[in-house]
């Protein structure tokens, strides 16, 4: 009960699930863009992720202000990374079950994909080396970093950091890995480059990320002429 005696909302006055409270503040003090007057931010769901609606005012281009709400989907930032092998010009990706892909036409959600996660408060190159171990079963010391985008900035905030490093390919390494706790199920999938090149052109893979990356490597990366 909070001090009124009304029931805490979780996330906001009480915590969540996760621990957080003071959710509804995301956004509420941004003054970077003068033509965006923040007026309400409301949370509609705090499980794993946090969904809000924003009412803001929003001054046009020939000067009228207009009332808009827009929801966002904050599920935390994250980073992948394109592991490589130089010598026998292999990568090394991971094929898992998603199930947005599934509801939404793949055939069995079976995506192949470079290794990625969230940051979980770390520094984006710690985060994504513990991610290649987990999800590759390789461990990954020198990472570079290629770009940050956001995947989808019409309805989540995610930003993703972008790394390659290169991998041994001779030493041993496992066929399948993941987090069981997490229920991760994965497999370990090695391609050679052109053969994954031809999977983006065929619609085989289909995963933003890995296109991205795949299309770096083979223009500026260590598959292009740089």
């Amino acid at each position: 009960m909070t001090e009124s005696g009304r029931t805490g909302r979780p996330g906001i006055d009480v915590p969540d699930s996760r621990g957080r409270t003071g959710l509804d503040r995301q956004g509420r003090d941004l003054i970077g863009n003068p033509r965006v007057r923040i007026v309400d931010v409301e949370v509609l769901a705090c499980d794993w992720a946090v969904l809000r609606r924003t009412t803001f005012d929003y001054r046009h281009n020939d000067g009228h202000w207009s009332r808009e709400r827009r929801e966002t989907y904050d599920r935390g930032d994250g980073a992948t990374i394109l592991l490589y092998d130089p010598e026998r010009r292999t990568v090394l990706l991971t094929r898992q079950f998603r199930l947005p892909a599934y509801v939404n036409g793949h055939p069995d959600g079976m995506l192949l994909e470079t290794a990625a996660g969230l940051l979980d408060g770390d520094d984006p190159q710690e985060a994504i080396r513990r991610e290649a171990e987990e999800e590759t079963g390789r461990t990954v010391h020198e990472v570079e970093h290629v770009l940050d985008a956001y995947m989808s900035p019409g309805s989540v905030t995610e930003r993703l950091s972008f790394f390659a490093a290169p991998y041994d390919g001779l030493a041993p390494g496992a066929a399948t890995a993941g987090v069981a706790d997490e229920g991760e199920d994965i497999t370990v999938v090695e391609l050679p480059f052109t053969e994954a090149l031809a999977l983006v052109r065929s619609g085989a893979i289909a995963d933003a990320k890995t296109i991205m990356l795949l299309q770096w490597a083979a223009l500026d990366g260590p598959f292009g002429q740089r």
